[in-house]
This record gives structure tokens, C-alpha cells and sequence, in this order.
């Protein structure tokens, strides 16, 4: 079960086990990065996104559309879902881009993560950077992950009890929450992304905020042209939602109730600390597709760079790396993913109830 204040180690493949005394050096990591290059799997893979990214757009045409001919009646809310859906995998390839695992090219990296998030989603590509830079380096430790800080969400008993009024409340109640609340994500993400505007270098501000206001000016007015005001409004606030849920539901099995890391604790290395945070979700390719590879938490964590069809490859290896250093894989499957998060989120909210 896991442990809310401490730490949540006791994982195996199905998510019970110990992870007993393991420890992790460099060199822990060394021979399974060796594996992996000889394997070429590190090789990027430029026309798989090629590919995957003009199938995505003209997917995204196809529902731009539908919404046209469709035009001002009940019936286009509809097209809201399919939306949602693709919305989400503009946004995995900008997560891929943002890795470089698309492209080597600093520039052309960029390039293609302003067009996927600022422009298309209107969601900050450096806010999102940032934050997901940050998160790798330090998976779940509280005082350096920014998906494990206090929030509208907290992940330890010691920020629970720091808790006061509605978000003591919140917290109380937040496993039966969560997937609500992800219904706000979409939204949060535009918001977050305006907020860090200030924090952006002069230059590279006007550029974001250019295409982020773009973005809100193009959807409006696909939206206004479509149909009536308040049609238009009631189908924003429905795409949004199974967006923000859709993202939700993708990255939320991957580190919520593993293993926390003690802050004043011995320091991990590398192989430690991404196997031991992370957890993947069984699955063909649906699981693939619907969760944008994010279901190979562990690779991924691993091998940031790694080109997304190349972490299903990855994983025997890396599972029997682990192996044979004794070290748990966690690995479950979906509906058993969310159970064990929102069982963490329900035991971190205890004391206060």
C-alpha cells in the first residue's frame, strides 16, 4: 500500500514488492546506456514524426471541417471529443520536441514546440519546458519537483497538514476529486502559460505571447464564425475539458504513489532515481497511442532523448537491467495505475479527516 508521508518503494510489476536496500551508482547506469546505443536506439527517427505530425494535422483538418459543414447546431458539440483527442497528440509531440527527440537541432526543436503548443494548443512551450526539465532532473522530491509541490494537490502528509480552510477541505477530499478537477487542466495550462510570459527572456516573450494570443484570436474566431456566441462558449468549455482530462489521464499513472525520495536522505544515482519514481502502464497499441508513449515512464525517464517507438524497444532491456541488479520495475496495468494514485492521493489526505 502506499505510504503517503514517507516514501513508496514497494513496487513490483504489479506494484507490490520492496525495494529493499538497492543502491545506484553511475556505473549502475553505464552498462545499460551501452546496450541501448549499440542498439541504436538513441538514433532519432525523423520520418516516423514526419509522418505522425502531418497525419496529426490532417487529422485536425479533417474535425476543422466537420465543424464547418456542420455549422451552427447541437450537433457540432460532438466534434468537441474528437478534438480533445488530438489536441492531446499535438501536445505529446511537443513534449517530444521539447525532449529533442524529434530533432538535434536546438533551433528547429523550438521551432517545432512553438507551432505544437504556443500556436496550436496556446500553451507556453518554455513555461512547459521549464517545469518538465525540472521534474525529470528530480522525479517526485518534494523540494525540487515542481508536480510534487503544493498545489491545488499535495503528495505528502507533512504538506497536507500545512493545509487551511477550502484547500484543507480540497485535500481531505482530493482522491475523489482528481479526475474532476482535471476537467480544468486545459484551461490552467492557457493560464500558466500567460503567467510565465514575465519570466521569459525580452525577445523570446514577444515571440511566445505573439503566438499565444494567435492562438486565442484563431480559435475565437473559428469558434464565432461556426456558430452562435453561445454555442460557441459552452463548445469551448467542453473541448477544453476532455482535453485537460485526456492530458490528465495520460500523465497521471506515471510517478503518482511511487517512491518519494527523503529530502535529507542519501543522494540517488541516476538509475535510481528515474526507476524507482516512475511506473509503466501495460498495454498494445491503443495503451500506446492514447497515452503517447507515456506508458514506458521508465524508459522515457531513462532516455529522455529517446524517440517515442523507440521505448516499447527499449523496455527488455532496461527490465532486465533492473533485474539483474535487483532493483524493483514497476509496471501495471491502466484502470490499476489510476487505483494506486488515487490511493495515494486518499492516504495523504488521512490526518485531515
Amino acid at each position: 500500500m502506499p505510504q503517503a508521508a514517507t516514501t513508496v518503494a514497494e513496487r513490483t510489476r504489479d506494484g507490490a514488492g520492496s525495494a529493499g536496500s538497492v543502491g545506484s551508482t553511475g556505473s549502475d547506469f553505464a552498462p545499460l546506456l551501452r546496450a541501448v546505443k549499440g542498439q541504436g536506439l538513441l538514433e532519432r527517427r525523423t520520418g516516423w514524426y514526419a509522418a505522425g505530425i502531418a497525419a496529426n494535422l490532417l487529422a485536425l483538418g479533417a474535425v476543422l471541417t466537420g465543424m464547418v459543414l456542420l455549422g451552427d447546431t447541437w450537433w457540432t458539440l460532438l466534434l468537441a471529443l474528437p478534438l480533445a483527442i488530438f489536441w492531446s497528440r499535438t501536445a505529446f509531440v511537443g513534449h517530444d520536441a521539447g525532449h529533442a527527440q524529434i530533432s538535434g537541432d536546438r533551433r528547429a526543436s523550438r521551432a517545432i514546440g512553438l507551432v505544437h503548443a504556443n500556436l496550436l494548443l496556446g500553451m507556453n512551450e518554455a513555461w512547459w519546458n521549464d517545469k518538465h526539465v525540472r521534474h525529470h532532473a528530480n522525479p517526485n522530491h518534494v523540494d525540487k519537483d515542481p508536480d510534487v509541490g503544493v498545489g491545488a494537490l499535495v503528495w505528502t502528509q507533512k504538506q497536507a497538514a500545512q493545509r487551511e480552510g477550502f484547500a484543507r477541505w480540497l485535500t481531505r477530499n482530493q482522491a475523489r476529486l482528481f479526475f474532476p478537477m482535471l476537467l480544468l487542466e486545459g484551461i490552467a495550462l492557457k493560464i500558466s502559460g500567460f503567467q510565465y510570459l514575465r519570466h521569459q527572456p525580452a525577445r523570446e516573450r514577444a515571440l511566445s505571447a505573439l503566438l499565444l494570443v494567435a492562438h486565442l484570436g484563431l480559435y475565437a474566431a473559428l469558434l464565432l464564425t461556426v456558430m452562435s456566441p453561445g454555442k460557441a462558449v459552452v463548445f469551448a468549455l467542453v473541448h477544453h475539458a476532455l482535453f485537460g482530462l485526456h492530458l490528465g489521464m495520460a500523465f497521471a499513472p506515471n510517478h503518482k504513489g511511487m517512491e518519494m525520495p527523503d529530502p535529507d536522505g542519501d543522494r540517488w544515482g541516476h538509475l535510481q532515481r528515474q526507476v524507482l519514481t516512475s511506473r509503466n502502464v501495460r498495454g498494445a497499441v491503443l495503451t500506446d497511442w492514447f497515452l503517447g508513449g507515456l506508458n514506458y515512464q521508465i524508459e522515457h525517464h531513462l532516455f529522455p532523448s529517446m524517440p517515442r517507438p523507440h521505448l516499447r524497444l527499449a523496455q527488455p532491456l532496461v527490465r532486465a537491467h533492473c533485474e539483474a541488479l535487483g532493483m524493483p520495475y514497476a509496471e501495471t496495468g491502466l484502470i490499476e495505475s489510476y487505483r494506486q494514485a488515487l490511493e495515494h492521493m486518499h492516504e495523504v489526505g488521512a490526518p485531515l479527516r
